[in-house]
C-alpha cells in the first residue's frame, strides 16, 4: 500500500529529507506508525506526537491506502 510521511523539526535526519519533505513509502497491509519508525531507525523517544490525516494516532494504529503520515518530536521552550 502507498502512503505518504513527512517528519519535522530535527526527525529529518533519520529519513535524509528537507524539513516537511514529502516521502512517498510503499509498506505492506496492516502496516502500523511503529513499522515506519522502524524503517527508518527512529527511536520511539524522539516521536512525541504522531498523525494520520490530521488525527493524533498511537504508534500501533493500522495504516490504510493513501494515509498521510506526519511526525514530530519532543519539543521544549520557556
Amino acid at each position: 500500500m502507498q502512503i505518504e510521511l513527512r517528519v519535522y523539526t530535527g526527525l529529518e535526519r533519520f529519513t535524509g529529507t528537507k524539513y516537511g519533505e514529502r516521502i512517498p513509502l510503499v509498506m505492506t497491509e496492516g502496516s502500523t506508525i511503529l513499522d515506519i519508525l522502524k524503517k527508518y531507525d527512529i527511536p520511539e523517544a524522539e516521536v512525541f506526537s504522531s498523525l494520520v490525516n490530521g488525527l493524533h494516532k498511537p504508534f500501533d494504529a493500522k495504516l490504510q491506502e493513501g494515509d498521510r503520515v506526519a511526525l514530530f518530536p519532543p519539543v521544549g521552550g520557556g
